[in-house]
């Protein structure tokens, strides 16, 4: 049984990193953002805002790539920080990046973690899905070649959309996330993230394909993870993996193994030799997003809390495994950038190399309400009692015991 106490400690240092601007938020960088607003056609039932940027002149047919933040993070801060709209300029396509609400999660994360919001056609997945959809439908994506990647919470909600809607993705990017199925109650949640119970494949895998009414082909996955996380610990990439490898019909051992940018790549194959899971470890990398900031064709974003400059950068190759940054993408000669790009580098926040607050169970259900979507709490909007909120919700979860 996992140790409450040590983990709503470990999540106290919420209110220091809203002190500090929180995860990835760049002050006014976010202000310069090409990113903009849109209202998807759906009903919406996670109540999740969405934003996207469509470089000029892109033509139709271009691809999508959808990009979940972390705890406490901003679509805007997260896309400045990990890179994404750079290289979108760069090589030539879409960017769909949901928003996570305060009235939803306190902490700004995705609920990965919650069935209403972790099935095909319901909650925050449905949500996501309908955003795909208004963006193959207005903009001219080709729906063949839609891809999603996330950091934490957002890596978590990447494996709960590839599972959900195999039949939508043609590839996606867990970073410092977890399995799909790994939780479906705030026990599970933090046992996964802190201790990562080891399933078997077959289960594992299981898991994805009871998730969605299909029977293949399935979409290729990319993994991230630092060996020194401690707030996702690494085996959760293990896990992942083993999930995967057994969707695909691979075996366990990786096809090949090589070095990309200093780092250790492994990287299984299909019987024809289509790369269809990759899997980089970064060693001694805390929990984040592998960056390499620079001007170079192969680097892009800036470092801040929980996006770090290591040297390699993970948003440039998963581009890469997902085909966008081949021959005929435009030249990478002469991107946009942002307005914010000419400032002083922000340091990496002092908080960098701690645990962030992964999950947060403030949020309140009425589930007696007639019809879904559900009827959510607002957030207050004043600064909350981070340790009354948890206890709070832990004790209304039947996992401590009131006073």
């Amino acid at each position: 049984m996992i140790d409450f106490k040590k983990a709503m400690d470990r999540l106290s240092d919420w209110e220091g990193l809203r002190t500090t601007g929180g995860l990835g938020q760049f002050g006014t960088a976010a202000l310069d953002s090409p990113l903009q607003e849109m209202h998807s056609a759906g009903a919406n039932p996670g109540n999740l805002r969405m934003f996207a940027y469509v470089p000029d002149d892109l033509p139709d047919g271009a691809a999508l790539v959808v990009v979940l933040h972390g705890c406490t993070q901003t679509a805007s801060g997260y896309d400045y920080g990990a890179g994404w709209s750079t290289l979108a300029d760069r090589y030539g396509f879409a960017l769909l990046v949901p928003e996570q609400q305060r009235a939803n999660n306190p902490n700004g994360c995705f609920n990965w973690f919650l069935p209403e919001d972790t099935q095909r056609g319901r909650g925050e997945a449905a949500s996501i899905r309908q955003m795909v959809g208004t963006m193959v439908r207005e903009k001219g994506i080709d729906p063949r070649r839609v891809f999603i990647t996330g950091l934490s919470a957002g890596g978590a909600m990447t494996s709960v959309m590839l599972a959900c809607y195999p039949e939508v993705f043609a590839g996606g990017a867990i970073v410092a996330g977890l399995p799909y199925g790994a939780a479906g109650n705030v026990q599970q949640a933090f046992e996964s993230m802190l201790q990562c119970p080891s399933r078997p494949a077959r289960e594992w895998g299981g898991l994805v394909r009871n998730a969605a009414p299909h029977d293949g082909p399935w979409p290729r996955v990319s993994v991230w993870h630092g060996s020194a996380d401690k707030t996702v610990i690494p085996s959760n990439a293990r896990e992942i993996l083993k999930q995967w490898t057994d969707v695909h019909g691979l075996k366990a051992a990786p096809s090949a193994q090589e070095t990309v940018d200093g780092y250790p790549r492994q990287v299984w194959l299909s019987d024809t030799g289509e790369e269809l899971i990759e899997s980089y470890t970064i060693p001694q990398m805390p929990h984040g997003t592998p960056l390499a900031t620079g001007k170079a064709d192969f680097e892009c974003g800036a470092a801040g809390p929980f996006l770090l400059d290591v040297g390699i950068s993970s948003s440039f190759h998963i581009a890469k495994f997902f085909g966008l940054t081949k021959a005929g993408a435009r030249p990478a000669s002469a991107p946009r950038e942002h307005a914010a790009a000419s400032r002083a580098r922000l340091p990496v926040n002092a908080h960098a190399d701690g645990p962030e607050p992964e999950i947060l169970y403030g949020e309140v259900l009425d589930k007696a309400a007639p019809g879904y979507p559900r009827h959510r709490q607002q957030a207050p909007s004043s600064r909350m009692d981070i340790g009354a909120v948890i206890t709070k919700a832990l004790t209304a979860a039947g996992l401590m015991r009131g006073k």
